[in-house]
């Protein structure tokens, strides 16, 4: 109740401040000054009710017995059989897949194993990864339209390997020309001799295979001409 007091003596000093205030400023009558007086310790009476009140619900609120924040969050992992360390590294595998499946580092299949891992997981049952575990990720995983792992091509009159691997649809870049060789030793003697009508296996490139083949090409140079 120690609240109560103050507020409501705070209230009277301002009651009584603004009552001589207004008095000084305006020359008053006995009864308008009777009537405004009489207006305010009516609004001193309604809002020191409302303060009373406002105090039972604190004291009420107080009373009982209201667990913390961390008491229940403790309580919820308890519930999935984990520790907050076992939901970190969750979270942490979690944030880890959903950049390689939005990155598209497959090959696809291994990410879906990879993701059915962690719906297995009690854990992707807390509100903070449900969403993202069982529906966003399979979602972006759905779709997510793999390249075939090889095509064929056919060898024309004019054709060599760099211009092949220079195909925009192949690789856009001449110098990933040997993955064309070591996927068809068996037709290519000479790399530097292919015959028309030849038809060759064209292996889709691993994510690590494109980096060092867009490395060799940033980095080389021409030789001067002379």
């Amino acid at each position: 109740m120690k609240l109560s007091r103050n507020l409501i003596s705070v209230f009277s000093l301002l009651l009584l401040f603004s009552v001589a205030v207004f008095a000084q400023e305006k020359e008053m009558t006995k009864d308008e000054w009777q009537a405004d007086t009489a207006r305010l310790i009516a609004q001193k009476a309604s809002l020191t009710k409302e303060i009373s009140s406002l105090q039972t619900d604190v004291n009420n609120l107080k009373s009982k017995n209201i667990e913390s924040y961390d008491d229940c969050m403790k309580e919820l992992y308890a519930m999935v059989g984990a520790t907050q360390q076992d939901v970190d590294n969750f979270g942490n595998a979690v944030n880890e897949l959903d950049g390689k499946i939005s990155r598209k580092e497959g090959p696809k299949a291994d990410r879906q194993k990879d993701l059915d891992a962690l719906k297995e997981n009690k854990i992707s049952a807390l509100p903070e990864y449900f969403d993202k575990v069982h529906n966003q990720m399979q979602a972006a995983l759905d779709a997510w339209v793999e390249a075939p792992k090889e095509i064929n091509y056919t060898v024309v009159k004019g054709d060599c390997l760099w211009n092949i691997a220079k195909k925009s649809d192949i690789y856009s870049n001449p110098f990933a020309w040997p993955n064309i060789y070591k996927a068809n030793r068996d037709q290519i003697k000479n790399p530097n001799l292919i015959f028309p009508k030849q038809v060759f296996k064209i292996p889709h490139l691993t994510e690590e295979e494109k980096a060092k083949y867009e490395k060799i090409r940033t980095n080389y140079k021409p030789a001067p001409v002379k």
